[in-house]
């Protein structure tokens, strides 16, 4: 190792004798034989591992010595306080930088803003340099190493991490690791021909794609059959197989999957994982971590080396740049979700099902399918934490597991095909305007656009000026953002739901856009609806409000910090929702009502969870009467807590 440890320093230029340098070797030596472990099992196979494992070694000690002075005093408080994304003052903001501000330094003057709503977390949606046209919504990376140039420069970033940092904010963005653009100068020179860079992503001869189609899912449907996409669609791209070759394409033909079985593509993303790091990023979203790994005659998700590749990742993180953390996108099934959640894995995670099943409670006005999960599937490690959301960029899908909806006496497809309905509008007596998103007319499976208002019936209010149906819409968006304030983790607000943003159908009319109902929900924001959030008496000021009450509530007390620690309350009322959170400061308990007509909760249920003389309902602000049943109004929400 001191020889490994030698060459290291001479190669990146480094002074053994510094403190710096020692607390890279101190690092290193905590870090490196998790790392090895890793990554030989991926590679040690290979005749060339212990060059390629230096060369990662290597990435990391040039990555670490870049790193600024004040990132590295960032590293050390991190380490100390692992677990400063539990605290109950973090809430989380998400948002489109052109959409919301036009560009970076929009952003930052978007600050005060930020400030106003509470946030301490900001996650700026794909801004990496992609193509003009086919690039689904960044999604599609040119090169990690240069903003969009609509929305800024790489300098504009790091002064904006900075001045974010400087309030307290931390800035989450996305690192597309699955695939690149097929315009990224690695695809450009495999097109080219060039056989290193070929064998960074999977171009195979057509008997061999049909191979692995046979047992793949199509993401995309509508986009492209199977998982493959030509090579001749590339005009000029040379094929050196002499058969008719295909390159890998889960999501979109543009769109190229990385070829991790490569060490050398390892190493690369590495890098480039460290570079945006490095210009002051605190938090990764890891898109599409299920389809990272490709394995013959499986469906190539979930796979346990998927698990592996990000593992060594984190360990990276923690050998050149501690701070940094690693939140999954994965939207599978439950029992898989939690797989991604772990200390040196991912330290944060999505939470789909209970954003999907939050809007299942609202349209079914029954909760069993949530109490069910809130006691059997939220638990995760002490050091880790959910993210928790209404709405984000993307559709919903309805993740729950049919083996627990057939628990509970519920089939799974149907009841599925039920929320696509009631979420559409097609359903009788929906109060939703939500737009299907791959719908399969046959089978009548989709997936469903649409913003949080729109969804809740707000859109449909103002369509029927109905001020009954404006006041149940204004209370199911603030049921459901007090929810995700409820749980602990991070509360994640889709900028625009604080103040009511609906549906914006322009899209249609952008041939670009058309094909994807998602751009339904990707709207601008609105400055001059958001002015009225002072204006008493205005929808937004009513939503605003509302939300920023419950903020300030969680931001006073730690009985809301930590995350995936909620137990089950048996309500005795199928539209009633329950759970206590207990803390050193004492217990939190969670009521809420689903349905739009008055709910009653047995007296019985609040003595079983130990509240004593006084009770203080937190949001109402009044004391709750032990001796009699609890009376929750329509979408009411109650935090229960013992007085003082």
């Amino acid at each position: 190792m001191d020889n490994l440890i030698n060459r290291l320093a001479a190669r990146a230029g480094a002074d053994p004798a510094t403190a710096d340098w020692r607390a890279f070797i101190r690092r290193l030596d905590l870090h490196e034989p998790r790392l090895r472990a890793l990554l030989q099992s991926l590679y040690g196979e290979r005749a060339d591992f212990e060059d390629q494992y230096e060369r990662i070694l290597l990435t990391a000690a040039r990555a670490h010595l870049e790193r600024r002075p004040d990132l590295k005093a960032l590293d050390a408080e991190r380490e100390r306080d692992p677990r400063w994304f539990r605290a109950n003052t973090m809430l989380g903001g998400i948002a489109y930088v052109d959409l919301f501000a036009g560009n970076l330094e929009g952003i930052r003057a978007r600050i005060p803003y930020f400030k106003e709503i509470g946030l301490t977390y900001l996650h700026l949606m794909p801004l990496f340099k992609c193509p003009e046209k086919n690039s689904d919504g960044g999604y599609a990376v040119s090169t990690y190493r240069e903003v969009n140039p609509a929305l800024g420069t790489m300098d504009q970033l790091r002064t904006l991490a900075d001045a974010l940092r400087a309030e307290g904010i931390s800035l989450c963005v996305d690192f597309i690791f699955n695939h690149t653009s097929d315009e990224h100068a690695w695809a450009l020179q495999a097109r080219a021909g060039d056989d290193a860079h070929r064998d960074f992503y999977l171009i195979l001869p057509r008997s061999q794609a049909d191979q692995y189609d046979r047992t793949l899912r199509e993401i995309f449907p509508d986009q492209h059959p199977g998982a493959f996409t030509p090579l001749s669609r590339w005009p000029g791209a040379v094929n050196r197989s002499g058969e008719d070759e295909w390159v890998w394409t889960t999501f979109n033909s543009f769109q190229w999957d990385l070829n991790y079985a490569n060490p050398a593509v390892f190493d690369g993303m590495a890098a480039e994982m460290l570079f945006i790091a490095n210009a002051g990023v605190d938090v990764l979203r890891m898109d599409a971590v299920a389809f990272i790994w490709k394995r013959l005659g499986t469906a190539c998700e979930n796979l346990p080396e998927a698990h592996t590749l990000i593992q060594a990742f984190n360990a990276v993180a923690r050998i050149a740049a501690p701070a940094l953390v690693f939140k999954s996108e994965a939207i599978v099934h439950p029992d898989d979700v939690v797989k991604y959640i772990r200390p040196d894995e991912c330290q944060l995670s999505y939470n789909p099902l209970l954003m999907a099943l939050l809007w299942n409670s609202l349209a079914t006005r029954e909760v069993r399918l949530l109490q069910q999960a809130v006691n059997t599937r939220f638990t995760i490690h002490p050091d880790c934490g959910w993210v928790n959301y209404v709405r984000c960029h993307d559709d919903i899908g309805w993740t729950f597991s049919d083996e627990d909806a057939a628990g509970l006496g519920i089939n799974g497809y149907d009841h599925r095909r039920f929320l696509n309905s009631f979420y559409t509008g097609r359903f009788d007596g929906s109060f939703a305007l939500g737009v299907p998103f791959q719908e399969n007319p046959k089978t009548g499976d989709c997936r469903i656009s649409g913003m949080g208002a729109s969804l809740a019936g707000l859109e449909q209010a103002l369509v029927q000026h109905s001020p009954v149906l404006l006041d149940m819409a204004i209370s199911r968006i603030l049921l459901l953002h007090g929810l995700i304030l409820s749980f602990g983790g991070v509360p994640l607000i889709y900028l625009g739901d604080e103040i009511g943003a609906r549906n914006d159908y322009g899209y249609r009319d952008d041939p670009h856009k058309a094909g994807d109902s998602r751009w339904v929900h990707r709207v601008g924001m609105d400055w001059e609806a958001a002015a009225r959030r002072t204006a008493a008496g205005s929808i937004e000021a009513r939503i605003f409000g509302g939300l920023k009450a419950m903020i300030d509530l969680r931001k006073a007390l730690p009985c809301f910090s930590g995350s995936g620690d909620a137990q089950g309350i048996e309500t005795g009322n199928e539209h009633v929702l329950g759970f206590t959170r207990y803390h050193d400061t004492g217990a939190l308990i969670v009521l809420a009502n689903f349905s739009e007509q008055p709910r009653t909760v047995p007296a019985e249920v609040l003595h079983t969870q130990g509240l004593t003389y006084p009770t203080v309902d937190l949001i109402g602000g009044g004391p709750v009467a032990l001796g009699a049943d609890i009376h929750l109004g329509p979408y009411q929400l109650l935090w229960l807590r013992p007085g003082v």
